[in-house]
Formats: C-alpha cells, structure tokens, sequence
C-alpha cells in the first residue's frame, strides 16, 4: 500500500521518552561490570563493547515483542467493539471508526491501536479499503493474530455472511491464542527466575571472594597468561548464557 500516511513499523522500534537513554545507561553498565570482572582494564572497554552493543539488541527485540503483544490484546477488543457495532447496524468501516473511542478510553490516547485506527480513519477518508489498511497493519506489526483476522476479514468481505459473527469468533480465537501465551509465560516465570539468578551468580560469587580476600585474583590480570584465563572464562560464560536463552525459547515454542 503506497501512501504518504505516517505509519508504526513494529519491526523498527520506536523509542518511548527516556527509554533510550535508561538501555543505554544499562548496555554501558554491562559492558563495565565485565572490563572489571575479567580485566581489571579501562582499556577493556572497547572490544567488550560489542557485548554492550548486542545488549542493546536484545533490549530493542525484546520491547518489539512486548509492543506486538500489547498491540494484539488491544486489537482483540477492538474486534470485539466492532462487531458490537455491527449487530447494531453500522456499516463495519463505520464500526472500525467508532470503536476509536472506547479504546482511547480503554488504552488511552497514546495506545498502539488508537494510533493504527487512527492511520485507518485517514486511510478510509483518501479511499483506501479497509481490506488494504488491515493487511497493512498486520504486514507491519509481523503478528501473526493480525494477519490471520486480516485473511479472514478480507475473505468474508468478498464471499458474504455473517460478518459480525465472523468477527466476534475471530476476536475469540485471538483471545484463546493470547491467553495461552499468557499462561506459557507463568508457567515459565520460575524457570526464567532461575536463568537470571544463574547469571549473576558467578558475578557474585567473584565479587564475594573479592571481598572477603583481597587480593586473591590479582595473579590474573594484566599479564598474557591471566587475560588469555579470564578470555576463556569470558567465552564460557557467554557461551552458557546463549545456551540458557536458547533451551528457553525451545520450550517456549513446544509448550505453544
């Protein structure tokens, strides 16, 4: 869909105030507390900041999902207003356009969907169909919720039927799809508390040795032998924690 519409790429996150700063803060908190940790060196500092920068990434990736899921669950309701103003005889273009309000209640203003329902008042009104509009937004938001009502959507405008009740069921399965995701999540919340305790603990443990025994790790910095150790450890660490993402992720995909 060609337009000059401002449109959300959900793809290519857009930062909230402060939110850049605060991953920013956090991504140069990292890369210190590993110069400390494995090198003792300020000079450290600058290969280690690739870890800073794929912590970054991984806090980028992570806000888009949580931004897909929120857009989801709000797009649910907002199917759901639709086709309440459908058996009340609104054309469904219409019905899309009134239900801005009770998500604006709902969400605010500022919510995902009251912006891309915002995007499809301005489309409708430069006649854009609101098949196109829907395909976009699920195209741009890659949630596949979205997509497969758009699919629907787009078949019962051209076959007919009931499109209130094609609405209503397709809000229903959404829900069903949002709520099992939810219940993965809770199901794994001890499981993910584990995998972060286990990765500071190795962080803890060096910084109570530390500690309690001054001194005791000085044999491995700033000599070729205790950075080539410390190097190895480093590799092993990210190693572990890349492997603890990915089992996780695994039993995230068998469990849906």
């Amino acid at each position: 869909m060609k337009t000059n519409l401002m449109r959300q790429v959900y793809h290519n996150y857009g930062w909230k105030k402060g939110e850049m700063l605060k991953a920013v803060v956090f991504c140069m908190g990292v890369t210190g507390l590993f110069a400390y940790f494995f090198y003792r060196s300020i000079l450290a500092l600058i290969p280690l900041s690739t870890i800073g920068l794929a912590a970054f990434g991984l806090i980028r990736k992570r806000k888009m999902e949580k931004a897909r899921e929120e857009l989801a669950a709000e797009f649910r309701e907002c199917i759901l207003a639709v086709a309440t103003s459908l058996q009340a005889g609104y054309s469904v273009e219409n019905a899309f356009l009134e239900c801005r309000l009770d998500m604006a209640l709902m969400y605010g203003e500022e919510a995902p969907i009251c912006q891309e329902l915002k995007l499809i008042k301005k489309g409708l009104h430069i006649n854009i169909s609101l098949e196109e509009l829907l395909v976009d937004m699920a195209r741009r938001s890659c949630c596949e919720d979205i997509a497969q009502f758009a699919q629907i959507f787009a078949l019962a405008k051209r076959n007919g039927g009931n499109m209130a009740e094609i609405i209503r069921n397709s809000a229903n399965q959404i829900g069903r799809q949002i709520e099992l995701r939810q219940e993965i999540q809770m199901l794994l919340g001890g499981k993910k508390m584990e995998l972060a305790i286990m990765k500071i603990m190795p962080f803890g443990i060096l910084l109570y040795i530390d500690v309690g025994n001054p001194g005791y790790f000085d044999f491995l910095y700033h000599n070729f032998i205790g950075i080539a150790v410390m190097t190895g450890c480093l590799g092993l660490y990210l190693g572990a924690y890349l492997l603890g993402e990915h089992i996780m992720k695994g039993i995230m995909a068998e469990m849906a």
